[in-house]
């Protein structure tokens, strides 16, 4: 795979046809068997400094934890009423008590703590099925962002939440997508706003026997 994609909750139509189900069917497959042996600009001016004075205070600038808590992800996407109820059953170890689930921290929402940003992938070939953003409310977390159309993979760039999602076309490999976007979010008014996207095609250059075991059928039920 060129990597693992992302994209936004409105990009489901990026499947086509036979396509969806194909790809959703791998992806519960292979989920499935996780449990096995297998694996703002800034205007800069003139400086005033006639104005300046001893008085004078920098404004507060939020600061990052020093150490920030971390948190039971496993534990957190299985209690979540918004999470995919297929994807929870079917979160289990890959090997051992290692889950398929990477974990970062940082700051999105402008909260007092940092949020936490969690992509759920499948064992092995760690494919994005689920991707998810917690903001500290109280004593508990709230889900305030949740990307699963698959493959999918969320993080953190300057302050802004980025998604990645790959893009099949009818007839593509699942090892090799047509193309990928990446869309950026930025907090406001207690919602993440996407602030662009940037769409990338891929010229793919696959011999037909590296993708003869993993071919998406075409929207007529045959193999392109």
């Amino acid at each position: 795979m060129r990597g693992l994609s992302k994209a936004a909750p409105s990009r489901t139509a990026l499947f086509t046809g036979g396509a969806v189900a194909a790809l959703a069917a791998t992806v519960g497959l292979v989920l499935a068997g996780c449990n096995s042996a297998s694996d703002g600009v800034r205007k800069e001016g003139q400086a005033q400094r006639d104005t300046v004075t001893r008085e004078s205070k920098p404004s507060a600038v939020p600061t990052m934890e020093a150490s920030p808590v971390k948190v039971d992800a496993v534990a957190l996407v299985k209690s979540d009423p918004k999470v995919n109820a297929d994807l929870k059953r079917n979160l289990k170890p890959c090997v051992k008590n290692e889950y398929p689930v990477d974990v970062s921290y940082g700051k999105l929402t402008g909260a007092s703590t940092t949020d936490v940003v969690v992509n759920v992938m499948t064992c092995g070939d760690g494919f994005g099925i689920g991707s998810y953003v917690y903001r500290k409310s109280g004593e508990d977390y709230k889900n305030v962002f949740l990307a699963e159309q698959a493959p999918v993979y969320i993080d953190i760039e300057k302050s802004e939440l980025r998604v990645t999602q790959q893009v099949y076309d009818s007839g593509d490999a699942l090892c090799c997508p047509s193309g990928e976007d990446v869309i950026h979010y930025r907090w406001s008014d207690e919602r993440f706003i996407e602030t662009g996207r940037t769409h990338t095609d891929f010229n793919k250059t696959v011999e037909d026997d590296d993708a003869d075991d993993d071919e998406l059928p075409s929207d007529d039920g045959t193999e392109g």
